[in-house]
C-alpha cells in the first residue's frame, strides 16, 4: 500500500492490519508509551474544505509521533492561483515526507498520488472519506468485538460518507443496507462494487432498513458543497431521521455513528443523540488513532 486515496484501493488484511496497529497506538498512548515512530518526519496537510477533526487529528497524531506537520490552505499554495496539481505534487515531495489532502475533487488527490514522489493521503472528498470509516471501523470492533456478520444501517445521503461505508463494511464481512429518498442513488462505482455481495441492500424505506442492526449510522442532509440546496434537501429528507421509530427496530444493543458535525433535529434527535454520545465521541478520537497507524504504515516503509 503506497497511497490511501479510497477503500476501492485498500484490501480486506490490511485495513485489519490498520485496525490493529491504530488498537495498539491508543494502548501506548493511554498507557503514556512513547511511541514516536516518524521522528524527523514531516507530514504537509493540504486544506481546500474546512475542517475540525481532520486538521486537528492528522496535526496531534504527527506530533505524538514525533513528526511536525504544515497545515497549507488553498489560498497560501500556489495551488489556489492556478498551478497544476502535479507541479504542486513534485515541489512537496522534496520537501515532505507524506502529504494529506482535504478537497473536492476525487481526481486532484489521485493526481497528488501520479505524480508526487511521497505517500498521499485522502482527508476527505467529494466522492470518499476513507479514514472517517477506518475509525466507524475501529470503534465498532471496540463496541461489539468484532467485525464480520454484523449488520451496518446507513441512513441519509448517498455521500462520500456513505460510499466508503459500503465498501469498507462489504469488504471486512458486514452486511450493509442504505436508505436514501428517491432521487439520491448511489454513485455507479459503488454500486458496481456492491452487486459483488449478497449482502447489501438499498432502499427508500428507513425502518426495512434499520430492522436488526447492530450499527446505525447517519450524517448531514447537506454536506459542505451542497449548502445552495439546503432547503430542497430538508425537504426530500424529512422522513429520513434516526429517532425513536428506527431504534425501535434495531437491536436492542445497536450503537450509532456520526461523523460530525451533527445537525439534531435534522438527521438525528437530540434525545438518540445524546443516549449514544459516548459511542459517537469514541468514534471521533478514534479518528486520531486510526489516521496515526496510517501515517506510519506508509511513512515508514
Amino acid at each position: 500500500m503506497n497511497h490511501f486515496l479510497k477503500l476501492l484501493d485498500v484490501s480486506k488484511e490490511e485495513i485489519i492490519e490498520i485496525l490493529n496497529l491504530a488498537d495498539q497506538l491508543k494502548y501506548e498512548k493511554k498507557n503514556n508509551i512513547p511511541h514516536k515512530r516518524l521522528e524527523g518526519k514531516t507530514l504537509a496537510m493540504i486544506f481546500q474544505k474546512a475542517s475540525t477533526r481532520t486538521r486537528v487529528s492528522f496535526e496531534t497524531g504527527m506530533y505524538q509521533l514525533g513528526g511536525h506537520a504544515l497545515f497549507l490552505t488553498s489560498s497560501e499554495l500556489q495551488i489556489g492561483r492556478g498551478e497544476a496539481t502535479e507541479d504542486t505534487a513534485r515541489v512537496l515531495s522534496r520537501y515532505c515526507d507524506a502529504i494529506m489532502i482535504r478537497t473536492f475533487e476525487q481526481q486532484e488527490v489521485e493526481d497528488l498520488a501520479k505524480y508526487g514522489s511521497v505517500p498521499v493521503i485522502n482527508g476527505l472528498t467529494d466522492f470518499s472519506h476513507p479514514c472517517q470509516v477506518m475509525a466507524d471501523l475501529m470503534t465498532i470492533r471496540e463496541y461489539k468485538g468484532s467485525l464480520e456478520g454484523l449488520k451496518l444501517c446507513f441512513i441519509g445521503d448517498t455521500n462520500n460518507v456513505a460510499n466508503s461505508l459500503i465498501v469498507g463494511c462489504l469488504k471486512v464481512g458486514m452486511q450493509v443496507s442504505v436508505a436514501a429518498p428517491k432521487g439520491y442513488y448511489l454513485d455507479k462505482e459503488i454500486a458496481q462494487f456492491a452487486k459483488q455481495y449478497n449482502n447489501f441492500t438499498f432502499t427508500n424505506n428507513t425502518i426495512e432498513a434499520a430492522k436488526d442492526a447492530d450499527v446505525i449510522v447517519t450524517d448531514v442532509w447537506a454536506s459542505m458543497g451542497n449548502e445552495h440546496e439546503k432547503e430542497k434537501r430538508k425537504k426530500d429528507f424529512s422522513g429520513y431521521q434516526v429517532n425513536d421509530a428506527v431504534m425501535n427496530v434495531a437491536k436492542k444493543d445497536a450503537i450509532i455513528q456520526h461523523c460530525l458535525p451533527a445537525h439534531k433535529e435534522e438527521e438525528i434527535t437530540t434525545a438518540i443523540f445524546e443516549m449514544h454520545a459516548k459511542e459517537i465521541f469514541d468514534e471521533a478520537e478514534n479518528r486520531l488513532h486510526v489516521q496515526k497507524a496510517i501515517l506510519v504504515k506508509l511513512m515508514n516503509q
